[in-house]
């Protein structure tokens, strides 16, 4: 039996010579991508089938694979974690289906975009900047609220691994990521995220496989979790019951549970998760992908990598959740706390060298994610709205001077929103992918598909749908009843109608920009 501090010392060898690996992929790659803008942002477009893919699924998911949405279904039961998974699994196959190929393409063909705000300028050919600085703007506000949620994971995981301070470990992870993505560039993070997407897929096996085994099998788990009203169910959610102080209730060891909570007959439930899918249409970390791989052709290859993968990580995530409340009941007590049941599952079962392997599973999703969301945020600074904006002829070692200059101060905001402990990962990243997905989702399909839309509808839809998203998630969902709905849905409606609406009632898009888009597809890219 392995003492309690040389357990740890385990673990945490394990762990370092991950993040080992990871840094020296960052200096590996400092010539290649300092060479240019083009590199830094992009990775000079040449990401093969696995890259593109595994860097897509990677980056998007983050630390919520495997902390987030394991404690929804830990704590509620199925209906949430289920129906949000199978919305997940059918965006991401669709958005690699109808959006992948054509935006490699058109991203291309219009001037050689880069950003997805430099796509929506020179889509459009938007001469004053408008739609770039919007753009930019929307990505700057949700991906610093997204990498303060990747944070959130760092403390976490330290503070239930070891006990140790949560801010001081938060901190440093937030510094780690903020390294090799700062070094690096666009093909560090694409490289790490490759490395990080196998690992992240074969924690989840590892501990879902271990966790039925822990719980006494598959027909005692099922009998157990029956005997919670709703906990497997599609249409109802599991009812904790709290005290005072928000911890749910134990007797005898068991914990307590109300009667199984019904939302509009189970439709908004199933409404809201399902409409998790609608978001990837407008994930920039996702959509940079698309634009980066090495061609066109090699899309229909990353597409059936990534639902693989998807379908695989996320129905094993969800699992876990389950389970992890047959094999430890009264564990975690609260919807925060519910979500470390990876990490407990993982110090249980296995081995301490294996253990921090496996835990570095979340490392690798979280700092897959945050670093996206960092390199991301400072291209749409230093890009479009330094380099588009402000300064035109900026030379590129002024922009990636600026652009990382960017990565500083939003990795400080990204601390400050991390400095409280007790936040939801799972509902801080909900937000922000809402507020992606009605911003950009409408817009990047009709800009793909719509040849009448227009600059003035895509400025409407960025605009009505991020404003829906807020104003509905501050002022309509805590009214409850048919409110309840993913604040994301009525955006995604919203920004849709605008575009429609304003692209009819205003002037159509010049002939350059309807011949650019009858011939985009034709091209050789």
């Amino acid at each position: 039996m392995i003492a309690p501090n040389q357990h740890d010392l385990w673990v945490l060898l394990a762990m370092a010579l991950y993040f080992i690996v990871v840094l020296a992929v960052g200096f590996f790659y400092i010539k290649r991508s300092n060479a240019d803008s083009d590199s830094y942002f992009i990775g000079g477009r040449g990401l093969g089938p696995w890259l593109t893919a595994l860097s897509a699924e990677a980056s998007d998911m983050s630390g919520w694979l495997l902390m987030g949405l394991p404690g929804v279904a830990y704590f509620t039961g199925a209906s949430d974690a289920v129906w949000t998974a199978v919305g997940l699994a059918a965006g991401t196959y669709l958005n690699w289906r109808f959006v992948a190929r054509p935006l490699r393409k058109y991203s291309e063909v219009a001037g050689n975009s880069i950003t997805l705000p430099d796509y929506f300028s020179n889509r459009f050919h938007d001469s004053r900047k408008v739609l770039m600085s919007t753009a930019a703007v929307i990505i700057l506000v949700f991906f610093s609220v997204y990498a303060g949620s990747c944070f959130v994971t760092f403390g976490k995981l330290f503070t239930t691994l070891f006990g140790v301070d949560y801010t001081t470990m938060m901190i440093i992870g937030a510094l780690v990521v903020f390294a090799y993505t700062f070094i690096g560039g666009y093909l560090s993070v694409c490289t790490t995220d490759l490395i990080q997407g196998a690992i992240m897929v074969v924690a989840l096996v590892v501990i879902f496989v271990g966790s039925v085994a822990m719980a006494g099998g598959v027909e005692n788990t099922v009998a157990f979790l029956s005997s919670i009203p709703g906990f497997l169910s599609g249409t109802t959610t599991a009812s904790p019951v709290l005290d005072e102080n928000g911890v749910q209730k134990v007797v005898d060891g068991m914990p307590q549970f109300g009667d199984a909570v019904v939302y509009g007959a189970g439709a908004i439930s199933i409404v809201s998760g399902l409409s998790w899918g609608l978001g990837y249409f407008g994930m920039p970390q996702v959509l940079v992908r698309f634009m980066s791989a090495r061609h066109s052709d090699e899309i229909k290859k990353s597409r059936v990598i990534a639902t693989v993968w998807c379908v695989v990580s996320l129905a094993c995530a969800v699992c876990i959740g389950l389970v992890g409340r047959a094999a430890m009941p009264d564990a975690l007590l609260t919807g925060a706390q519910a979500e470390n049941i990876f990490v407990l599952l993982a110090q249980t079962m296995l081995p301490a060298f294996l253990c921090g392997l496996v835990v570095s599973g979340i490392f690798a999703a979280t700092m897959s994610s945050s670093s996206s969301y960092l390199l991301i945020a400072g291209s749409a600074i230093a890009r479009n709205l330094f380099k588009g904006v402000i300064k035109k002829d900026a030379t590129d070692q002024q922009t990636m001077f600026v652009a990382r200059l960017a990565l500083t101060l939003i990795l400080l905001f990204g601390i400050l929103i991390a400095l409280d402990q007790n936040s939801s990962i799972f509902k801080v990243v909900s937000y922000a992918w809402a507020g992606f997905g009605a911003s950009f989702g409408p817009l990047v399909l009709l800009s793909l598909y719509w040849r009448r839309t227009n600059a003035a509808g895509a400025f409407a839809g960025m605009v009505g749908g991020g404003c829906t998203v807020v104003l509905w998630n501050l002022l309509l969902s805590p009214l409850g009843g048919i409110f309840g709905i993913y604040e994301l849905v009525p955006g995604f409606i919203v920004a849709t109608v605008a575009i429609v609406a304003v692209s009819l009632l205003t002037a159509p898009p010049s002939e350059d920009v309807v011949h650019e888009f009858d011939t985009y597809m034709d091209a050789d890219v």
